[in-house]
């Protein structure tokens, strides 16, 4: 199930006065923009405005992929709470806007967040290009060049305030409305985890994944390109003494129950230390490979640099760039790993799972659990043989446990 965030604002210059929305559509797993939605909607309010621009993010979300789930991320403390059942709705032209975005994805897959009005830059900044293009006496149209797939709003006149529909009978749409701004609200208020203290009691065990990278190669020391289109090296001496090392600190924890490895030779060799020690199996799992360097596997930094330096440099501007040679984006990279991380999930449900993989797979599966963005990949340090624990609870939520533990080895 893909992942989207929607970042909304709206605003009015007057309140009410001249107002306009801004939203855009994020892919959660790689950070890219996918499309924008912008309008000017005539004289409104700011609380009219921001819903309008929550409205349109979540059908351009939907139009994406209509089983995604979606986490709504808005400056508006108004809309995040009425819509997660804390504050009610009480004014008449909330209540049918309210009902609009409730529809439009079940209620169980969407949550809202509140974030800080400087977090929520790129729809502000639409926002008020639709004011300026209606100030012009036109309509917000993309600009060029912004690299995201946008999506125009339908086309209204400039001086039309917004309508929302009136019932004429109480029975009926009114009605059907506060039903449906209920329903959203009742999933909004579900009990949700402590992070870091534990999961509420009717959430169930969380399903933890404990997460190894392999002991050292001969080509580990030397800093170069290990992926899974290189030569598949084995596990050195010290690689070797590393797994056992590993391989005790576990026993003596007596906490995981399975044991999943990438397919590549120095993973199986690593876990093979530990289920031996453990008495456990392991399976051998695809989608934990190591990512593809393609052109680079087996070079160091500085010889990738002195030979394909434009390629290194798109490569560290952007996640969705590939080595030279056909090699694998981080982006697809992570898109791998989150369909991977689902399936086990699915699979290990409650359990304490042992995933013996590599320095990419482990750092996104961290940057995915922590909401960081794609960039910090390249901040984050991990040693071989090192340890690292994310636990998933059974509402979607994700808590760091453990990152780059090393203390085994000393």
């Amino acid at each position: 199930m893909r992942e989207f965030i929607v970042e909304a604002d709206g605003g009015s210059r007057g309140n009410p006065g001249p107002a306009g929305y801004g939203a855009v559509v994020i892919d959660a797993v790689t950070g890219e923009t996918l499309a924008e939605r912008a309008e000017y909607i005539g004289i409104a309010t700011n609380n009219v405005a921001e819903y309008r621009g929550l409205v349109a993010g979540l059908r351009a979300a939907h139009e994406l992929d209509p089983a995604a789930r979606v986490r709504v991320r808005m400056d508006s403390k108004l809309v995040v709470e009425q819509l997660s059942g804390r504050w009610k709705i009480k004014h008449p032209d909330m209540k049918p806007l309210a009902a609009e975005a409730a529809r439009v994805f079940p209620p169980d897959r969407i949550t809202y967040e509140w974030m800080p009005r400087e977090q929520n830059k790129h729809a502000d900044r639409l926002a008020n290009e639709a004011m300026d293009a209606g100030k012009r006496g036109e309509q917000w149209s993309p600009h060029e060049g912004r690299g995201a797939v946008t999506i125009a709003a339908p086309p209204r006149g400039r001086d039309q305030p917004p309508q929302p529909r009136t019932p004429t009978d109480p029975g009926g749409e009114a009605a059907k409305a506060d039903a449906d701004v209920r329903a959203a609200q009742h999933v909004a208020t579900a009990p949700r985890p402590t992070v870091g203290w534990g999961a509420a009691p009717d959430m169930g065990a969380p399903t933890t994944f404990v997460l190894l990278r392999h002991g050292e190669t001969p080509l580990t020391p030397q800093k170069r390109f290990s992926g899974s289109g290189g030569t598949d090296p084995s596990l050195s001496d010290v690689g070797r003494e590393q797994a056992e090392r590993v391989a005790a600190a576990l026993a003596a924890r007596g906490t995981v129950q399975a044991i999943v490895a990438s397919p590549l030779t120095r993973t199986r060799q690593t876990a093979a230390a530990v289920a031996a020690r453990l008495g456990l199996d392991v399976a051998i799992e695809d989608g934990l490979r190591e990512t593809d360097f393609g052109a680079w596997e087996g070079l160091t930094f500085a010889e990738v640099q002195e030979r394909h330096p434009e390629d290194l440099r798109t490569w560290l501007a952007s996640p969705k760039a590939e080595p030279t040679g056909g090699g694998e984006s981080f982006a697809a990279t992570a898109r791998r790993i989150a369909t991977t991380r689902d399936k086990l999930i699915a699979s290990y449900a409650g359990r304490t799972v042992l995933l013996v993989t590599h320095v990419t797979p482990i750092k996104s599966l961290v940057r995915l659990a922590i909401g960081a963005p794609p960039e910090s990949l390249y901040r984050m340090e991990l040693s071989a043989a090192s340890l690292s624990a994310v636990a998933y609870y059974a509402d979607g939520n994700a808590s760091l446990r453990l990152f780059n533990d090393t203390s085994h080895l000393r």
